[in-house]
């Protein structure tokens, strides 16, 4: 499909101070636009100026929640170049996202040349601090203006970039988290493996209870007997006993996460003994303070790995290992970024270069 592009006259002042980028607030020139039509399928691929859409108050995106994305990076080389990290991956779970919610299948190719066309325009938006990057959110929303539980016949597909830093404000020092065993997030059967916005609305509440406590994330239990362990609102979860790394079984109601793909290849790539299953949040605690765990870290494409020091269940605050970053977890995280940013060899076929 051939991509129409029309510049922005307009261009925005680009950040100077690197270190005080944050997270998703700051947005470049232009975006990627794609709309699908029932009968037709995907058209009129375009770059345009990021500015704002015209949506009917009707919108069925508004009223029914057909809306998922993605999330990955654009990350500079220490050599100025530019490199993604498995974009493949993020459309095809996209792909898999649409398929649950009755929405069509991306045609991924197009939506991959698109964000490398729309990074070759916006190429000077990746920052060059260490540590930092340009997040990539693609997303699709139902446009149809009608009222009625039903797929919709018209969508959008949209990717939109922002220049960002560290995600957690706490950088690589272990974050406190928060067991919710009150609210669930999801059930197997249901959207809880897919990228849906109404995943993220339904963790809102208990993250802002949590925070009132004092604590940076919720970890989820499973939405059935609330016994086992599940997910972080932005992070899979990992347990370090020793060598071995223990993470939850994918069960249909946890996101597939890249990051904790590749990081589990990486760790076995390693010599880590990497164990999926089913995990009891009482064990986990038991085994705490018995010292056999020695390490819990989230993974995610935001944060990479989020080392955790501090896990608080019903009356009961422990702290994991001594409290700080472990050396798994380190060890994880730099060879992890090392990819990313071309410092370390890829030798798994997951870098794309760009220049």
């Amino acid at each position: 499909m051939d991509i129409r592009v029309t510049l922005s006259e307009a261009l925005r002042a680009k950040p100077q101070d690197e270190s005080k980028l944050g997270f998703g607030s700051i947005f470049t020139d232009h975006m990627f636009l794609m709309d699908y039509e029932a009968g037709e399928g995907w058209k009129d691929a375009r770059i345009v100026p990021y500015g704002d859409f015209h949506l009917d108050p009707a919108a069925m995106v508004l009223h029914y929640g057909q809306a998922i994305f993605e999330g990955t990076k654009c990350y500079r080389r220490a050599d100025g170049g530019l490199q993604l990290f498995r974009p493949e991956a993020n459309f095809a779970r996209m792909t898999r996202s649409a398929e649950r919610l009755g929405m069509p299948a991306l045609d991924e190719k197009t939506a991959l040349e698109g964000l490398k066309k729309l990074l070759e325009i916006e190429k000077d938006w990746v920052p060059h601090q260490d540590g930092t990057s340009l997040y990539i959110r693609p997303t699709m929303i139902a446009l149809d203006a009608q009222l009625g539980v039903h797929a919709a016949h018209h969508y959008l597909f949209y990717i939109i970039l922002s220049p960002v830093g560290s995600y957690y404000k706490e950088g690589l020092k272990p974050v406190s988290i928060y067991v919710e065993d009150e609210y669930v997030r999801a059930v197997r059967g249901g959207v809880g493996f897919t990228k849906c916005a109404g995943n993220y609305a339904a963790s809102i509440l208990a993250g802002e209870v949590a925070a009132k406590k004092g604590y940076s994330q919720v970890l989820w239990l499973d939405g059935v007997e609330q016994k086992y362990v599940e997910e972080v609102g932005s992070m899979n979860m990992m347990f370090a006993y020793g060598n071995k790394i223990v993470t939850p079984a994918l069960n249909g109601s946890i996101l597939p996460g890249i990051t904790r793909d590749s990081i589990i290849t990486v760790a076995r790539a390693m010599g880590y003994e990497v164990v999926e299953e089913r995990l009891a949040i009482a064990d986990i605690f038991a085994d705490a303070k018995s010292g056999k765990l020695t390490e819990a870290f989230g993974t995610g494409t935001a944060a990479v790995i989020s080392p955790v020091g501090t896990l608080a269940w019903k009356d009961e605050i422990l702290t994991v290992g001594d409290g700080n970053i472990g050396p798994v977890a380190q060890r994880l995280y730099d060879t992890l970024t090392g990819i990313q940013y071309g410092r370390i060899a890829d030798d798994h076929g997951w870098v794309t270069k760009l220049s």
